[in-house]
């Protein structure tokens, strides 16, 4: 029997999906990224509907729930996800840094 979790969280996944598919249509997401997300939200929908699966990975792995393994599988996707966004941050404050110093040079080369 199908609750209305499920549902809500079904029905969140697949406007996720849209989104990630609009922002590829758009070109404003690779589609790797675009590749990625929706098998993210495909597995949230799958774990959700069929809650034996997450059971099944959690045994390959030698995990004793399935609540555990997803809990895991989250918390490292989090921290991958984290780590990304350190790494553009980080990207633009350079480019910025860069942008600010040429600028600065060109200000002062018309004086």
């Amino acid at each position: 029997m199908v609750t209305i979790l499920q549902i809500i969280v079904v029905a969140f996944a697949v406007f996720a999906i849209s989104r990630a598919f609009l922002r590829f249509k758009d070109r404003k997401i690779a589609a790797m990224s675009f590749g990625l997300w929706s098998a993210l939200w495909i597995a949230a929908i799958v774990v959700i509907l069929l809650p034996g699966t997450s059971f099944f990975f959690a045994n390959l792995l030698g995990i004793q729930r399935g609540a555990d393994f997803v809990v895991y599988i989250s918390i490292i996707a989090l921290f991958y996800l984290v780590f990304r966004l350190y790494v553009k941050i980080d990207n633009v404050e350079k480019e910025v840094t860069k942008l600010v110093r040429e600028i600065a040079i060109s200000k002062g080369k018309k004086k």
